[in-house]
């Protein structure tokens, strides 16, 4: 028991840089104290012990804001890194070595009874608010991007986002690692989404359609003035001024102007 208390807390320090001290980490980090009263909730789970099972869950809910369902199954060096809100079902299982950030919920699609939630491989990320709905399997190493909304598997080293998720990055051999380092440097992403590898589809669509749109007015453009060479003369089109706003485009220069007025 002690040797696992220890792998969690050293599980902690690679993985949080906020992390200063062993006392610290004991007595302020919820997603610790959700972990080890999981043990307890799911140990009288296991033995026939439903309701202190579930009770112990609930106290543990209360002091933490994170719930997990004493019938689910978590791998060693789990960690749930702040943690508010997240939600963990009853028949989810979790690997060695997963991270989950706050607000994740691995929840299932179904109400009946059977396996109806995840199956996450080992050292799995899920960044801040994601959602892993269904009985399917997220393959070791794969990284579910924040507020993604995944429904169906992830291949194992995939990056999966969006909603619902897509993959953005194809399957690649997992890299395990152990060190807070190396699990930051394989994650390639932000677990908040804030970096430019979690791109704004939305954004990516509207600057796809006005640089398509810019090229059309070119090509009109030309048609016109081919038109007047051959003694047709068209009117010229008055369009307003389209801009580009700037957050379609970090590193382009915007879109000044469509049309030929």
């Amino acid at each position: 028991m002690f040797a696992r208390i220890r792998e969690d807390i050293r599980s902690v320090f690679e993985r949080d840089p906020a992390a200063r001290s062993v006392w610290e980490v004991m007595t302020c980090y919820p997603g610790l104290h959700a972990v080890w009263a999981h043990r307890i909730a799911n140990w009288f789970w296991r033995h026939g012990f439903l309701w202190l099972g579930r009770f112990v869950s609930h106290l543990a809910r209360w002091l933490t804001g994170i719930e997990i369902h004493p019938g689910a199954k978590l791998g060693r060096r789990f960690f749930i890194d702040h943690g508010l809100g997240v939600v963990i079902g009853e028949t989810a299982e979790v690997g060695d070595d997963c991270t989950l950030y706050q607000g994740v919920t691995l929840g299932g699609t179904s109400l009946a009874g059977g396996k109806r939630h995840p199956t996450l491989g080992n050292n799995v990320v899920v960044g801040s608010g994601a959602k892993v709905l269904g009985s399917f399997t997220v393959g070791d190493g794969a990284r579910i991007g924040s507020n993604a909304v995944v429904v169906k598997e992830v291949p194992p080293g995939a990056t999966a986002i969006g909603i619902p998720a897509r993959i953005v990055q194809e399957q690649q051999k997992p890299v395990v690692s152990e060190s807070a380092k190396s699990v930051a440097d394989r994650l390639g992403f932000d677990a908040y989404g804030v970096t430019r590898d979690m791109p704004d589809p939305v954004a990516n669509a509207i600057s796809a359609m006005l640089d398509h749109i810019h090229k059309l007015d070119a090509q009109l453009a030309d048609l016109h003035a081919a038109l007047n060479q051959a003694r047709l003369p068209v009117p010229a089109a008055s369009l307003d001024k389209l801009e580009l706003p700037d957050f379609c485009a970090e590193d382009a220069e915007p879109v000044k102007k469509v049309g030929n007025g």
